[in-house]
């Protein structure tokens, strides 16, 4: 929450241009933002400790592929960033981000407490909102490489891309979480059969009969 009233508050008084922004004309501003990218970096070293964690604590069904490689990639693209490009275009990812994780980690806040969570029906939609931010991140790099401003074009086309692979793997990851399980309707609509005689249900005397069939031909 503090990343994303920082950001918000810093490119406000810094006249930031949301079509395309620079990295040099903003002045202190652009120098507040980089400070606050800072610790937004620092926070994906403190996110990528869980998959170490996991690998610790042996909890092998938590580390898949997608979560390892937005941890991995995420701790290794924003070293990058800080070194190159620390403001300007670069603070509209981190923003959306900070506003995906308010509403992420209050989710999981209110996990914890037994009373709520019959009330935390929209996990899915925060898997939706994660792929708006995706894209509106696209959206917003694409912008600068097609009315330039001076912020460098390789790192437009390469972070154009690698939210394009998130996407990718977050809409994966939502079909097989969410498209996939069986609905409530389908559940009800299962013949379940209890049918039980002298203590054994059906299906044990069809097998039975079959058994006993074989010997007699036999």
């Amino acid at each position: 929450l503090c990343f994303l009233f920082q950001l918000i508050l810093a490119t406000w008084e810094g006249g930031y241009n949301l079509q395309c922004q620079n990295l040099h004309s903003a002045g202190e501003a652009d120098i507040r933002v980089a400070k606050v990218l800072w610790w937004y970096y620092f926070s994906k070293v403190i996110e990528f400790m869980d998959t170490i964690f996991f690998v610790l604590r042996k909890k092998s069904s938590q580390i898949t592929f997608l979560h390892v490689y937005h941890h991995a990639t995420m701790f290794n693209i924003w070293w990058c960033v800080l070194n190159w490009i620390p403001c300007g275009q670069s603070f509209f990812g981190p923003t959306l981000n900070s506003f995906i994780h308010v509403l992420m980690y209050s989710y999981y806040g209110l996990s914890v407490i037994p009373s709520m969570r019959k009330y935390l029906w929209w996990k899915k939609y925060l898997t939706q909102a994660q792929l708006v931010q995706f894209l509106l991140t696209i959206v917003h790099t694409l912008s600068a490489a097609v009315k330039p401003c001076g912020f460098p074009f390789g790192c437009l086309m390469f972070q154009s891309s690698y939210m394009a692979t998130l996407v990718v793997l977050f809409i994966n990851f939502y079909i097989k979480t969410y498209r996939k399980a069986p609905s409530r309707t389908a559940l009800k609509e299962t013949p379940v059969t209890t049918e039980v005689k002298n203590g054994f249900h059906k299906d044990y005397f069809a097998a039975a009969n079959g058994f006993l069939n074989d010997k007699k031909a036999q």
